[in-house]
């Protein structure tokens, strides 16, 4: 992987934007900047759920953007951006209510994902994911709560940061499930990436080194033998800038156990958050969504309120794996994108599912994660992950460039 900042290119013309399906067509918008700085020259892109005063973002749902008068502010994450130097290519597709982990959308249709056409991109900042992966803009927002920047990295090949919850403002952008909500970003390239951080975190603090490795093994034990092949020298990179580490096992009652516990709260603060709009509304969902949402309604409180007990001895658990100093590496997902148009059933249970045991480690305890684009497996790729203590994003961006450059 080469480390250099990506080279800024010109603005992306319709014939690309169109190419992708990638982004919006009811509400896109392009913004110039709004100052100078270190990312003066280079475009991004805007998953569609972030405000930009005088527009209104859709949520992935149609009825969402007709029952949504224009934000009267722009976020602070895109306003950052904007104030850096950067311009503002456009507003980008995303899952439906953000509720998904495939980058499918009924409504709006599925992006593009350049590097396995035939599979989906990821979800649910699919949109965003596909702009930088095509190499229509050289950094793209996004949002992680349950995995939506981590999966469409590792499927489409490009480097994806979900930080430390809170980290970075989300005023201005739709709650899905407030305790586990992130901006996240995308980019070609591990400098970018760091770049970015580096704006939307605003911190010129040096970092502290994160020198101490640990390999989660009941994660990699998760993947089948030819993944976990694919993913060995990857692994290795990461040893050479760390040195040999150790193993452990991350969760002691299993990662499925850690992944239904992460699905009992979310649904709980989904439905909070989204319930009153869809029961007032009525809206009309694509497959496996409406599901999805009719499992969160019916979660009963006490259920809610014992998950959140198991929560809390989780993060206990992480926080005693992930010490101070210590990095730990676990694939990003088990899988390759699967292709479009699969079963739900399917769908939901050889990938959600599955994903969701390695995805929620750093969600329950609001680590911030990246998934580096060093594998592949059957001629598409496959993301290794890095995750860091609470507050340790810019060391693990670092840490990120020195893998890259390995």
């Amino acid at each position: 992987m080469n480390s250099t900042v990506t080279t800024a290119r010109p603005p992306a013309s319709g014939a690309d934007k169109a190419a992708l399906g990638a982004f919006c067509q009811d509400n896109d918008v392009t913004l110039a900047p709004t100052g100078d700085g270190p990312l003066s020259g280079l475009t991004f892109a805007v998953k569609d759920v972030y405000d930009i005063e005088g527009t209104t973002c859709a949520n992935g749902q149609p009825l969402w953007l007709t029952t949504h008068g224009p934000a009267t502010t722009t976020a602070p994450a895109v306003a950052r951006l904007l104030a850096a130097g950067a311009s503002c290519e456009g507003r980008t597709i995303c899952d439906e209510m953000c509720y998904s982990l495939t980058g499918e959308n009924v409504h709006y249709g599925t992006p593009l994902n350049p590097a396995a056409p035939d599979c989906v991109p990821g979800g649910s900042s699919s949109g965003s994911a596909s702009a930088v992966a095509g190499g229509v803009v050289d950094f793209a927002l996004g949002t992680d709560c349950g995995g939506s920047i981590r999966t469409p990295a590792s499927y489409c090949g490009i480097w994806g940061m979900r930080p430390t919850h809170d980290r970075i403002p989300l005023t201005g952008i739709v709650p899905f499930a407030p305790s586990f909500d992130t901006a996240g970003w995308f980019a070609r390239d591990a400098a970018t990436l760091a770049l970015v951080g580096a704006v939307l975190m605003g911190d010129d603090a040096p970092a502290v080194p994160l020198t101490r490795l640990v390999v989660a093994d009941d994660a990699f034990a998760a993947l089948e033998p030819a993944v976990a092949e694919a993913l060995a020298p990857a692994l290795a990179r990461v040893h050479a800038v760390l040195g040999s580490g150790e193993s452990v096992t991350v969760a002691g009652d299993g990662l499925a156990s850690w992944s239904a516990t992460f699905r009992v709260v979310q649904g709980g603060e989904i439905w909070v958050n989204c319930g009153p709009w869809v029961e007032a509304n009525a809206p009309q969902f694509g497959p496996g969504v409406a599901d999805r949402f009719a499992t969160a309604a019916a979660i009963p409180a006490d259920a809610i309120a014992k998950a959140k007990g198991e929560r809390a001895a989780i993060v206990k658990r992480i926080c005693e794996v992930v010490t101070p100093g210590t990095v730990l590496v676990m694939p990003t997902v088990p899988r390759t994108a699967p292709p479009k148009g699969g079963e739900v059933a399917d769908v939901e249970v050889a990938y959600r599912h599955a994903a969701m045991n390695l995805l929620c480690v750093a969600g329950l305890a609001g680590l911030p994660q990246i998934s580096m684009p060093l594998a592949s497996h059957e001629g598409k790729p496959l993301g290794l992950s890095i995750i860091g203590p609470r507050g340790t994003d810019r060391a693990l961006l670092t840490l990120a460039e020195a893998i890259a450059a390995a």
